[in-house]
């Protein structure tokens, strides 16, 4: 079993920067890709960034240039740093993690940035 604690979301204006952070424990022996998803109001969940355990990341088009997803593998923690945001970021951003075979979700952790 594998729990996901996720910290540092909150409420910013457009243009501001936030960071989250997702730190996983229990059987996180070997623990392959992590990442961010985000889901906002009527919309379906999508992909934010994810990196694997080699630091090889993938990120959303929409947030090229603006997110940066790092990893500590020592700790189990990975780090969304989140620059120059938009009102269209709003959203409830998830952490999931890989443990093989099975998917890991966070709680979520709500993100609101204001125009």
């Amino acid at each position: 079993q594998v729990q996901l604690v996720e910290s540092g979301g909150g409420l910013v204006q457009a243009g501001g920067s936030l960071r989250l952070s997702c730190a996983a424990a229990g059987s996180t022996l070997v623990i392959g890709s992590m990442g961010w998803y985000r889901q906002a109001p009527g919309k379906q969940r999508e992909l934010v960034a994810t990196i694997r355990r080699s630091g090889t990341t993938n990120y959303a088009d929409f947030v090229k240039g603006r997110f940066t997803l790092s990893r500590d593998n020592a700790k189990n923690t990975v780090y969304l740093q989140m620059n120059s945001l938009k009102p269209e970021d709003t959203a409830v951003y998830y952490c999931n993690a890989e443990v093989a075979p099975s998917f890991y979700w966070g709680q979520g952790t709500q993100v609101t940035v204001s125009s």
